[in-house]
């Protein structure tokens, strides 16, 4: 076989070989564009060490607003490989210290993040809050009551950045037409997730 022979053979192999590969792409199913994206990294910016100032309404939905302050420290592990995480809160305030835990799971069926709070005070986990990220943000929703009044809850992540990220929770007694700011945390890195 001459050279000539040689170089229409390797480029009919190559051709065969592409033309193959071509085929069997075409049989594989591309993920379409409408498909649910994975959000399990989409808390992985909470992750570390936070300074963080809190405000907390103490009579929500009764028309007056009496707001206590906190100052204190947020750390917030990975567990189950970045599937979960743990966050403990640690605040001083008028009223003293306070103590609080937040479990976040990442459900693969639903690709919804559930957070569960659990405060020192009375050692329970509240009923999650249950959520996805969409516009730059993360809502989670809850149904819960105040008062003895059912209410929405809204858990807003928002102002995310390396180094900075706003936390709101707001009531509802009107079936989400209005809300009403009951706890907001503004936290600023200490220390990076390690």
């Amino acid at each position: 076989m001459n050279f000539k022979t040689s170089i229409r053979a390797l480029i009919a192999a190559c051709a065969a070989i592409g033309f193959a590969a071509l085929c069997h792409a075409a049989d594989v199913p591309a993920a379409s564009a409408g498909a649910p994206r994975d959000g399990q990294h989409d808390f992985d910016f909470n992750l570390g060490v936070w300074k963080t100032h809190i405000k907390r309404n103490m009579t929500p939905l009764t028309g007056r607003t009496e707001l206590v302050e906190m100052h204190g420290t947020v750390r917030v592990r990975p567990v189950w490989n970045g599937k979960g995480m743990l966050e403990e809160i640690e605040a001083d305030g008028p009223r003293g210290h306070w103590q609080a835990m937040t479990l976040f799971l990442y459900n693969p069926q639903s690709r919804q993040w559930s957070m569960s709070f659990a405060n020192s005070a009375n050692g329970k986990l509240d009923v999650p809050m249950i959520g996805t990220y969409a516009g730059g943000r993360i809502e989670l929703y809850q149904q819960d009551n105040v008062g003895g009044r059912s209410i929405f809850v809204r858990g807003t992540w928002s102002d995310i950045t390396p180094t900075s990220h706003s936390y709101q929770e707001d009531y509802s007694d009107d079936g989400g037409k209005t809300w009403e700011p009951s706890f907001t945390a503004r936290l600023t890195l200490e220390r990076a997730a390690l």
